[in-house]
């Protein structure tokens, strides 16, 4: 587990410093030469890094039962899956979350619980918004087991412009509703596998913020 990131008590998170650092001493050095349109414009995107990366405290959401949003975005899709040929190898409740790029781009734990397993997989790099970016793009699949012993399954996947999976949990780590465990630059997608007897309290089109937003209530 990483500790330091997880606890960030920092307004950005750590992968954004040296992007943020590296922009601010280019535009600097571009004033100096008195480039300024350069200067101007690269400003202009190390602001917008900052902003991208930014990593706001959550007054989390806990209540019994309940399953928190794991990524600030849009609801694009729920569906109940009755066949086992899914993450969850059995009936399942799939819902995917769309996260722009002005959306922040911190991954939180829906419930509390016990990382079971982790698996990256290797993928293309089509638009998070497609539903071919599930199936095809790169991913990290994060499978966790709850205090009542119920399987719960994150899928981080990257999209057009993401193409570096942040995640800071390991097999065996003990995590709790409402903790980071991860990140995805620059605009993504985040699924849910659930239980299929999964009380669902979203719906598509509905805009969620990470450990506020809760998803539905494990019966």
């Amino acid at each position: 587990m990483d500790a330091r990131r997880i606890d960030n008590k920092l307004p950005i998170a750590w992968e954004g410093i040296p992007f943020v650092l590296a922009g601010a001493a280019l535009t600097s050095l571009f004033f100096m030469l008195d480039l300024r349109f350069l200067a101007i414009a690269l400003g202009l995107l190390t602001l917008f890094t900052v902003y991208f990366f930014r990593d706001p405290n959550r007054n989390l959401a806990v209540q019994e039962n309940a399953v928190l949003t794991p990524a600030d975005g849009k609801i694009l899709a729920i569906r109940n899956l009755e066949t086992g040929d899914n993450r969850l190898a059995g009936r399942a409740i799939k819902i995917s979350i769309f996260m722009s790029i002005f959306n922040a781009h911190i991954n939180r734990i829906p419930v509390a619980g016990k990382i079971s397993m982790l698996a990256y997989h290797p993928g293309k790099f089509f638009s998070a918004n497609l539903d071919k970016a599930s199936i095809h793009n790169e991913n990290n699949v994060v499978t966790l087991e709850t205090d009542s012993r119920k399987m719960i399954i994150l899928v981080q996947i990257a999209g057009i412009i993401a193409r570096r999976i942040a995640c800071w949990v390991k097999t065996g780590d003990y995590v709790y509703t409402g903790q980071r465990f991860g990140l995805i630059r620059f605009g993504s997608r985040l699924e849910v596998y659930l239980p299929p007897d999964t009380a669902i309290s979203v719906s598509v089109g509905q805009k969620v913020k990470a450990g506020q937003t809760v998803l539905g209530y494990l019966n």
